[in-house]
Formats: C-alpha cells, structure tokens, sequence
C-alpha cells in the first residue's frame, strides 16, 4: 500500500461508512491532479503535506463535529460552568455544616466536628463540582449534536451571533469597584454561619474544657429562650442578609444606592443586636456566675464589660464597612 492509499485510508476511517468510498475516490483524484507526470515519493509527500493533516481534513467532510464542544457554544459552556459550580459548591457546604450544627451532639468535641464537617464539606463540593460538569457538559454537547445550522460562528449568552450592538448591553466596570462572587458567597457562607449558631448557641457557644478527646461543652453563654423570643427579628435580618447579597451578584459593582442599603443593613443589624443584647436575661446565669468566679468580679460588671465590648466593636466593624461601600462606589 503506497502513501497515497495509506492517507486516503486515513481520512476515510473517520468518516461513516456510507460515505468512504465516493469521499475516498474523490481524495484520489484530487491527489492525482496535484502531482505532476512520473512523480516521485518525494512528490507525493508534498502534495499530501498541502492537504494536511488527514484527521482535519477528515473533519471538513465528516457531518458531525469531531470535538465534544465546538467553538460556537464554547465561550457560553465555560461561563455558565464559573457561574453554577461556586453557586453549587457553597449551597452545597452550607447544607452540610448545617446539619452538622444542627444535629450537634453536646457529648462530642468541637474538634472532631470540626474535621468531620470539614472533610465531608470538601467532598460534597468536589461531588457537586462533578455533577454540575457532566450534566451541563452533556447538555452542550447534545446541542452541538442536534444543531442543524451551517453557521459555526459563536454565539453570545443570548444564544445569538455577536453584534458590535451587543458591547452596549455590557457594562464596564472598573476592578476598584467590582464586586467579586467571591465577596458574595463568602458573604452567604457568613450568613449562613451565623444563623445556624444562633438558633443551636444553647450547645454551640458557651464554655468549654479540656478533656481526654478533646473539648468538652459545659454550659451555655446565652439564654436560648430569649434568643428564641428574638427568633422572627432574628429571620427578617436573615432575609435581609440573603436578599442584599443577590443584589451584589446581580449588580456586579457598588454604587451609591448599594452602598445606602449596606448602611441600613449595618444599621439595622446594630439596633437588632443592641436590643437582642441588653436584654437582662439574655446571659445564662451559670455562665456569669461562671466567669465571676474564675475573674473574680461581680457578675453585673462582667456583663457591662461584654456588652460595651460587643456593641464597640460590631459599631466599628459596621462602620468601616460602611466606610467602605461609599469609597467602592465614589470611585
């Protein structure tokens, strides 16, 4: 079998089999009148070196794309998978370091949950990673697939062909005034957190001690009945939290009307906590009796000490981050 019949075998075994042999006698022919009379090997091989590569070549006459995803619906594939995966993948460690916080048992250790949640987190992230590839990637290729259009140009979130006309619905947004998704889910993740620890902080916050496997939860901080009593308050932050972070993912960049709903949130959440706070119930007697005891002060003076504490330094931290979102937005 001379060079000729071995690159004619070559393109047409990529080719269904209907067609090989009208495609295989074309390419002969084809090749036939590229060489000039009483051609050499030498001029074979030139000739077949202008045709290329018989897989490419293969592909020009092959029907069905010889790729899993093409370049028409790439650029949309690899932006829907950065959108969905971190989405999924914080969903889905919220979702287990809940029902991990929430099936707590006061007889294990802080530690150990610590790791347990930990490590199941990173699998159900890396399980949802993997869902979310192959479902979405099964999807575009099924597309490509059942696509009958000659047009391989590709195409834009919309599914159209780009236009210069498409630059004007893309909003420029300078790197000093970017909201990150990072910054949005990290804030969702805190949220989350936080939540969680409150509803469960009779047997999450407290005092703990030093025993053979670890740490050992003795008694709460906080009265949770009073908290509970805080509990439909507690939710409308809650919502407020979650509903301002949608916001920031679907803004993209801070603005001044942004920055004004971040104060009345902070706002908001520092009258909250000052009510929630001052409430004379709202430490667990054993725990200020507690830590009078080991600090040796009375109890009224320890709770003074660490309400002005918390309140000082949320109000800081509210307003930095106040601070913040105006100079985002002014720049």
């Amino acid at each position: 079998m001379d060079l000729i019949d071995v690159y004619i075998y070559e393109v047409t075994r990529r080719l269904p089999i209907k067609n090989r042999e009208d495609i295989g006698l074309e390419l002969k022919s084809t090749i036939e009148d590229m060489l000039p009379d009483g051609y050499t090997e030498e001029d074979v091989k030139v000739a077949l070196g202008e045709l290329g590569n018989p897989a490419i070549l293969a592909s020009g006459y092959n029907e069905r794309p010889m790729h899993l995803i093409g370049p028409k619906y790439f650029d949309i594939y690899v932006s829907l998978l950065k959108m969905i995966v971190p989405i999924a993948a914080v969903i889905s460690f919220i979702v287990v370091l809940t029902k991990y916080i929430v099936e707590f048992d006061k007889g294990d250790t802080v530690l150990n949950v610590g790791i347990v949640v930990l490590g199941e987190g990173i699998w159900s992230v890396i399980h949802v990673f993997m869902q979310v590839f192959f479902w979405l990637t099964l999807t575009f290729v099924i597309l490509e697939r059942t696509d009958q259009s000659k047009d391989k140009l590709p195409r834009t979130m919309s599914f159209n062909k780009w236009t210069p006309e498409d630059l004007e619905n893309i909003p420029y947004v300078p790197k000093e005034r970017m909201i990150t998704k990072g910054y949005v889910f990290a804030s969702l993740l805190w949220t989350s957190i936080w939540g969680t620890v409150y509803f469960n902080a009779d047997h999450l916050v407290g005092v703990y001690k030093n025993s053979g496997g670890g740490l050992e939860f003795i008694m709460p901080a906080f009265n949770q009945h009073v908290m509970d009593s805080f509990g439909p308050v507690i939710i409308v932050v809650l919502g407020l939290e979650i509903v301002f972070a949608l916001i920031l993912f679907i803004n993209n960049e801070w603005t001044k009307k942004l920055a004004i709903l971040n104060t009345v949130r902070e706002t908001v959440g520092l009258i909250v906590l000052a009510f929630l706070i001052v409430n004379p119930n709202f430490f667990h007697p054993e725990f200020l009796s507690y830590m009078s005891g080991n600090l040796e002060m009375p109890e009224g003076q320890i709770r003074n000490y660490v309400i002005g504490a918390t309140l000082v330094l949320y109000a800081v931290s509210s307003i930095m981050n106040c601070i913040s979102g105006f100079r985002k937005a002014n720049r």
